[in-house]
C-alpha cells in the first residue's frame, strides 16, 4: 500500500474533482468493520427484495441481482468519487416513495419502474445543476426549518403507517411474534435511554449495541423459527440453496431498464407526484450531508495525522451521477443516497480513536463495504437463509427510520407553532399524494409561521 504523508489526504487516483482509491493500493482492510458490513450490509440491502417480487414483478434472483447493482453503486462514492461518508438509501423518502408507486395509480410494473426511472432522473437532474452550479446551499437556505421539519415528519408518519397498517396483514399480523420481538429489541438498542447507561458501564454490551439492526434481527429470526413463523420448507421442499446466483443481466434490463420499457414521457418526469419525490429527497440529501460533515469535522480534531476533503460540490455531482446510473439500470428510488448516518458513526468513532485504531477513514469505509464488491449478495446460502427474514429487515429498517425521523423533526423547530405546522404539514405528506401533500404543508408553513424561522416570544 502507498503511505500517507502525516496531515494529508488518503492517496489516490485524482479525475477531476474525484478521488479514486483502489482496494490494497490505496485503502487497507479492517476486519471489525469487514465482519459488520458482511452481516448488516447485505441484510439491509436485501430488505427490499420482498417488495421487487411481490410488485414489481422480478424473480427472487433478478430482484437480488438487483440489489448486488444498487450495493455496486453505493460503494462507489467512497471508493470511485472519494466522498467520505458511509453511503446508504435516501430512508426518510422511501416510505412516501412506496406509498405513492405501490398504490393504483402505477398498477403495473411496467408503470411502477417508469415511475422509479422518472424519480430518478429528476432526482439526478436536480443534484447536476445545483452542484454545477453551487446553488445547493442557497436553494436549501432558503426552505425554512418548519417546512424540512414537515417534510420529517411525514417521512416518519408514513413509515409507520406502512409498517403497522398497510403492510400489517402480509407481515406483521403473519408473523407476530418474531416482527414484533425483532423491532422491539431493535428500539432499545437504538433509542433506550436506560440502555444507553447501560452501554456506558460495559464495553462487551456496548459492541453488541454496535452492531445495530442485526441483534434484533437475529433473535426475532430464530424465535421466528422456533414459533413457526419464519418457514424454510415450502410444499415439502427446502428453500435453501447452495451456490451463486448468476446476475440475470438481461433480464433486468428487459424488466425494469429503460433500454427495455421505454423511457418515461416527458409528461411523467414533470408529473407534479414524481417532481416532488425528488424535491423531497434532495432536502433529505441535503440534511444528511451536513450530519456528515458534522461528525466528520468533530471527530477530525482528534485525527490530525489525515486531512479529510469535504466538497460539497463533489458530492452533488456524484450523488448525481449514481442516481442517473441507477435511474437507467437497475432504476428503484431512493437506494442511491449520501449517508447511512448509524454506520457512519461507528466507523468515524473507531477512526477517531487514532491511526492504531485505523489507518485510514478510507480504510474503515471501505472495509464495512467488503472493498466495494459485495459478493455475498450472490452467495446463495446466505441470502436464501436470510430470504424469510427480509419482511423483518424492511420493516426494521421502517420502524427505525419512523422514530429517529420524528424526534428529529421535533427538535429542528424551536415554537409551538413551528411544531404544530411540522405535525399539520407532516400529516398531509404522508396521508395525501405527494404533490397535494406538499403543497398544503407549505400553504401551512406560510400561513402559521410566515416563512420564517424565528417565531414570537408567546404573550
Amino acid at each position: 500500500m502507498i503511505e500517507r504523508e502525516v496531515g494529508s489526504a488518503q492517496p489516490g487516483l485524482r479525475w477531476g474533482p474525484f478521488t479514486t482509491r483502489l482496494p490494497g493500493f490505496h485503502v487497507g482492510f479492517e476486519a471489525p468493520e469487514f465482519a459488520q458490513g458482511i452481516l448488516l450490509s447485505a441484510a439491509t440491502g436485501l430488505a427490499l427484495v420482498p417488495v421487487m417480487t411481490g410488485a414489481f414483478g422480478l424473480t427472487f434472483h433478478e430482484a437480488v441481482s438487483m440489489a448486488f447493482f444498487h450495493a455496486l453503486l453505493i460503494t462507489s462514492a467512497p471508493l470511485l468519487f472519494g466522498e467520505p461518508f458511509a453511503t446508504g438509501w435516501i430512508t426518510p423518502a422511501l416510505p412516501f416513495v412506496l406509498t405513492l408507486v405501490l398504490g393504483d395509480r402505477f398498477p403495473t410494473p411496467d408503470e411502477k419502474f417508469q415511475a422509479m426511472i422518472a424519480m430518478s432522473l429528476d432526482l439526478a437532474i436536480i443534484l447536476l445543476v445545483l452542484g454545477a452550479t453551487g446553488l445547493g446551499r442557497r436553494f436549501i437556505d432558503a426552505i425554512p426549518r418548519a417546512l424540512k421539519a414537515a417534510i420529517i415528519m411525514g417521512a416518519a408518519i408514513a413509515a409507520l403507517k406502512r409498517v403497522f397498517l398497510d403492510d400489517a396483514p402480509d407481515n406483521l399480523f403473519a408473523m407476530p411474534i418474531s416482527m414484533s420481538l425483532a423491532i422491539g429489541i431493535s428500539l432499545l438498542l437504538a433509542f433506550s435511554i436506560p440502555v444507553r447507561r447501560l452501554r456506558e458501564k460495559s464495553r462487551s454490551f456496548s459492541w453488541f449495541v454496535s452492531l445495530g439492526l442485526l441483534p434484533g434481527l437475529v433473535i426475532g429470526g430464530v424465535v421466528g423459527i422456533l414459533a413457526g413463523e419464519l418457514v424454510y420448507v415450502v410444499d415439502g421442499q427446502s428453500i435453501l440453496q447452495g451456490g451463486f446466483v448468476i446476475p440475470p443481466i438481461g433480464a433486468l434490463i428487459e424488466k425494469a431498464s429503460p433500454f427495455g420499457i421505454g423511457f418515461p414521457a416527458l409528461s411523467l418526469m414533470l408529473d407534479p407526484d414524481i417532481v416532488s419525490l425528488a424535491f423531497i429527497g434532495y432536502v433529505v440529501l441535503f440534511g444528511d450531508m451536513i450530519t456528515g460533515i458534522a461528525i466528520l469535522e468533530h471527530a477530525g480534531e482528534n485525527r490530525p495525522d489525515e486531512k479529510i476533503e469535504i466538497d460539497v460540490t463533489r458530492t452533488h455531482l456524484s450523488t448525481g451521477l449514481r442516481n442517473a446510473a441507477m435511474g437507467l439500470l437497475v432504476p428503484f428510488y431512493p437506494t442511491q443516497g449520501i449517508l447511512w448516518t448509524g454506520v457512519h458513526v461507528i466507523i468515524v468513532n473507531r477512526w477517531a480513536e487514532g491511526r492504531k485504531a485505523m489507518d485510514s477513514l478510507y480504510t474503515g469505509i471501505a472495509s464495512y463495504y467488503m472493498w466495494g464488491i459485495p459478493i455475498l449478495y450472490l452467495f446463495l446460502p446466505l441470502v436464501t437463509a436470510l430470504r424469510p427474514m427480509l419482511p423483518i429487515a424492511l420493516a426494521l429498517t421502517l420502524v427505525l427510520t419512523g422514530f429517529a425521523c420524528a424526534y428529529v423533526s421535533m427538535e429542528m423547530v424551536r415554537g409551538r407553532t413551528g411544531r404544530g405546522t411540522a405535525l399539520l404539514g407532516g400529516s398531509a405528506l404522508a396521508l395525501f399524494n405527494p404533490w397535494l401533500g406538499l403543497s398544503i404543508a407549505v400553504l401551512a408553513v406560510v400561513l402559521l409561521t410566515g416563512w420564517s424561522d424565528e417565531e414570537p416570544a408567546a404573550v
